[in-house]
């Protein structure tokens, strides 16, 4: 087994799209994780991205990731002899910065004209991809065309638009790769995640029936990541998956992932539509607890910033207690 790989541009032809758009489904379902090819960014732009990020990395990044705390306790860790066993330092490997509309002449290190500029572009391309992704998956699902992007900007079609920003990251060189990984296994909380990956250097990870499988690097692939709301608003049609980042020894990975979320306000549920279908298969008339017919799993209804903030809280844990503190939120209210 592997990663699902799809090439969009067999979306253009009418047999192979069936089968491309099947791929899709069986990807957001079973992985939650699938690489795109022939995605529609251009590849120069791609290429520009990730050579004018990793050129502000040497130049402006760099020294301070090496005077940070996770390099401090990795040094104290391994002068004090410390055997972890089978556990880890429980920080991240990792340095950047997070990108939005109104963060791009404040972030710090300050931004050079011509990677901010890039990353202007990167920004709209992959709005349109995110859009597109939830597209396929509305008509997968047999939702109206434009449903899930209405829902995640949390509104009817009145202006109201998602949480957007780009997080872009570095995982250095780790000289004990062993002790500390670049990124904790953890979830997504949000809607669809869209990461442009280092193409030489590997560590992405996703969680599968207990086994860990690699996020290959493939050059100018668009790799989708279902996050937890999205999960609940296809009504577990997707699914959110555990993943992780590994070290490395002797290499230096970037990582530029949009986060295509719930609008803050926005209110997270099951589509009504798959809870019909998902009581329709259950053969229980009086089911109305957003109850996903495969799983015998009830998602709860919930505002974004609430779950959120509780994830902010609960990043690297398990997701039911989130979900239990949205149910008695909700009853609450």
């Amino acid at each position: 087994m592997a990663v699902p790989v799809i090439d969009m541009k067999k979306m253009l032809n009418g047999e192979e799209r069936e089968v491309t758009m099947a791929k899709i489904q069986n990807a957001c379902q079973e992985w939650g994780f699938f690489q795109l090819l022939n995605h529609g960014i251009p590849h120069a732009l791609l290429d520009r991205v990730k050579e004018l990020f990793k050129e502000h990395y040497k130049n402006s990044m760099d020294a301070e990731f090496q005077k940070s705390e996770i390099v401090g306790m990795l040094e104290s860790a391994v002068s004090q002899g410390k055997n972890f066993g089978t556990t880890k330092i429980d920080d991240d490997w990792e340095t950047g910065f997070f990108l939005q509309d109104e963060t791009y002449d404040t972030v710090s290190p300050p931004l050079p004209s011509n990677l901010k500029q890039t990353m202007k572009e990167f920004s709209e391309e992959v709005k349109i991809l995110a859009e597109r992704i939830l597209d396929i998956i509305c008509e997968n699902l047999g939702l109206e065309k434009g449903y899930l992007k209405e829902a995640i900007a949390g509104g009817n079609g009145d202006g109201k638009a998602p949480f957007f920003g780009i997080k872009m990251a570095h995982y250095p060189p780790c000289p004990r790769p062993e002790l500390v990984d670049g990124l904790r296994p953890h979830l997504d909380a949000g809607g669809v995640i869209l990461l442009l990956q280092d193409d030489e250097v590997g560590g992405l990870q996703v969680l599968k029936d207990g086994t860990w499988f690699d996020v290959e690097p493939i050059r100018h692939a668009i790799v989708i990541d279902i996050g937890d709301q999205l999960e609940v608003m296809t009504n577990g049609k997707c699914k959110s998956m555990w993943h992780r980042v590994l070290s490395k020894k002797d290499a230096n990975r970037m990582s530029v992932a949009a986060f295509y979320n719930p609008s803050t306000n926005a209110e997270v549920f099951p589509a009504p539509q798959l809870i019909m279908k998902a009581t329709e298969q259950n053969g229980n008339e009086n089911d109305n607890n957003n109850m996903n017919a495969q799983s015998g799993y009830s998602y709860p209804k919930f505002v974004s910033k609430d779950y959120m903030k509780v994830y902010g809280e609960q990043k690297f844990l398990e997701r039911e207690p989130r979900f239990e503190a949205m149910r008695a939120l909700c009853s609450l209210k």
